[in-house]
């Protein structure tokens, strides 16, 4: 079965194509795409995981064609970044 592993940093992206053997796992793939030794400074344990942009548990089995991403942690919540842009607009606006 062939598979994909997308992993993206700021400084970094790349895309594993795999081939795996009978009934795969999200984290099958991810250590199967040598992710730990190839990101070392990305921490798998914080990642959380995705097919095709929705978001699965490291157990989900995986069919031919799958694409599994690594969903690293936001550095800042978007609802509150957005917030402070608005709140110095509005300072800027007086």
């Amino acid at each position: 079965m062939k598979v994909s592993v997308a992993i993206a940093l700021p400084a970094r992206q790349d895309v594993v194509q795999l081939e795996l053997a009978g009934s795969p796992s999200v984290a099958d793939a991810v250590a199967a795409a040598g992710v730990s030794s190839h990101f070392p400074q990305l921490d798998i344990a914080a990642c959380r995981f995705g097919l095709w942009g929705r978001e699965v548990s490291a157990d989900t089995m995986l069919r031919d064609g799958d694409r599994v991403e690594l969903l690293r942690p936001l550095q800042a919540d978007p609802k509150e970044s957005r917030r402070r842009r608005v709140a110095a607009a509005r300072g800027k606006d007086r």
